[in-house]
């Protein structure tokens, strides 16, 4: 498994920023992958950052849009079996976002939870727009705060 996305990786790499939306978007649904990895080693080739962030945090939107569109058709087997996430801590995040509103969108960039976030959102049918713009703000300012991070490493390695 780790030859294959590590060949993946590498693909998506050499197709620029289109790779760089896809893997964003995989890292954003449900499929374990890391865009961070395909975000940095574009910079560190030349490519403009400020269009690399653009592209990592829409593509991350639209994968966490999925969870949002799952919720929002409110299959509960789909989510359990799809998703991974029980009823029971679905209703736990419903309870808890209840009168937070879409804003709450912003915090889907967290590992584990945020998931869960977006699927309930959608649930609840919370304001799609709002939801949309909170996602994508959270998520760009996730990648930015993490590229300097992540730069800040390889230029630290690269002595």
């Amino acid at each position: 498994m780790d030859a294959f996305v590590d060949s993946a990786t590498q693909l998506l790499i050499q197709w620029g920023l289109p790779g760089l939306f896809i893997a964003a978007l995989l890292a954003g649904s449900i499929v374990p992958f890391s865009s961070e990895l395909v975000l940095v080693a574009l910079v560190q080739l030349g490519l403009n950052p400020t269009a690399c962030l653009i592209s990592a945090a829409l593509g991350n939107t639209a994968g966490g849009m999925t969870c949002y569109f799952m919720g929002r058709m409110g299959k509960v087997t789909w989510i359990e079996k799809y998703f991974k996430v029980k009823k029971e801590r679905l209703d736990k995040m419903v309870g808890f976002l209840q009168g937070k509103g879409a804003l709450m969108a912003f915090f889907t960039f967290l590992p584990a939870l945020g998931e869960v976030i977006a699927i309930a959102l959608g649930f609840m049918r919370s304001n799609i727009w709002l939801t949309t713009a909170s996602m994508f703000a959270g998520k760009l300012i996730r990648y930015i705060i993490l590229m300097y991070i992540l730069q800040q490493a390889v230029d630290f390695v690269a002595g």
